[in-house]
């Protein structure tokens, strides 16, 4: 066999999760034939067939499949080794790839990342905002922020903020005007301000009463799929919202939101999630570190009772409402 090229390899893993040459092309700014020509190099090498290619699509072969978890593996611990080599202590320097919430990404997340590539000169960030959940297989991110519990067994997930809540909210005008709420069922006689994410309405709002979960339907005449939108409307006076304390925490301290039902709503940490524990770097471990002490600081407005551990609601569980 002859040697492998580090590079070939790459190219091959990034075609495999975007099903296409001229996409990872694209992410690495190559043409799409050097990519085919890296593929085919690899195949040669291996003398394997690792895609079948047709004039309309690109799809792994059985012997494709079976060698990208090896290919995969080879490019982690080669990683490791350069992480381990440079120490923990060393200038951050490469690419770091974040994937967040819109909303928590501006009104939140940017300054945090702003101090921490100008403490990491060397360091390139490239952010993606979307409510729209990142696939860190798929998707070239090397870590993710997440809302609410995820438990899936393929990916590493570390805390963030553990005793964040989704809480309901309103605009003193709107409370004024329509009254408030004192039981969940009343949710059903006010609009309530619903989002939207690929094309599903969460419109079944899911909540933690004493350990048992209650699913309330509800209704508005308002409908968006940016998070942050639905903030604003809230503020404006248009509607309830149901959002992460975090999301609605400035409003609620500035008196532009009032809490509802006593804080009543559900427990949704957040976590930095990437596919496997060799994709924590220096950088990302870094990066994690200094975010826990950005957000946990915040819980500190929080009112009493709201904080505590209770049972778990699933991201976007049962239509439950925006994260």
């Amino acid at each position: 066999m002859k040697m492998i090229r580090f590079d070939d390899l790459q190219l091959f893993v990034r075609t495999a999760a975007l099903g296409s040459f001229s996409q990872a092309a694209r992410e690495a700014d190559l043409l799409p034939g050097q990519v085919a020509a890296a593929v085919a190099r690899l195949e040669r090498e291996l003398d394997l067939r690792l895609f079948v290619r047709t004039t309309r699509s690109l799809r792994l072969t059985g012997e494709g499949a079976l060698y990208l978890p090896y290919a995969q593996e080879v490019l982690a611990t080669l990683r490791e080794g350069q992480a381990r080599v440079q120490g923990e202590d060393a200038e951050l320097h490469g690419t770091l790839q974040l994937s967040a919430p819109s909303d928590f990404g501006r009104n939140l997340l940017l300054p945090w990342l702003t101090a921490f590539r100008a403490a990491h000169p060397r360091l390139r960030l490239h952010l993606r905002l979307s409510d729209e959940v990142a696939d860190v297989f798929r998707d070239p991110v090397d870590v993710a922020i997440r809302i609410g519990h995820f438990d899936d067994a393929n990916y590493v997930a570390l805390p963030l903020l553990e005793g964040n809540r989704r809480v309901l909210a309103a605009s003193p005008d709107y409370l004024r005007r329509r009254g408030t709420p004192v039981r969940l069922d009343e949710l059903r006689e006010h609009d309530c301000l619903v989002y939207q994410l690929s094309g599903r309405a969460y419109d079944r709002w899911s909540f933690e009463v004493e350990g048992r979960r209650t699913v309330i339907p509800v209704r508005g005449p308002l409908v968006c799929d940016d998070a942050d939108v639905v903030r604003r409307w809230a503020v404006a006076g248009e509607g309830i919202t149901y959002k992460s304390w975090l999301d609605l925490r400035e409003d609620v301290l500035a008196g532009r939101l009032q809490l509802l039902l006593d804080g009543v709503g559900s427990h949704i940490p957040l976590q930095l999630v990437c596919p496997h524990r060799k994709q924590f770097s220096p950088a990302v471990r870094q990066l994690h570190a200094q975010l826990r002490q950005h957000l946990q600081p915040l819980l500190s407005g929080m009112p009493d009772g709201l904080a505590g551990p209770l049972l778990p609601a699933p991201v976007l569980a049962d239509n439950g409402g925006p994260p």
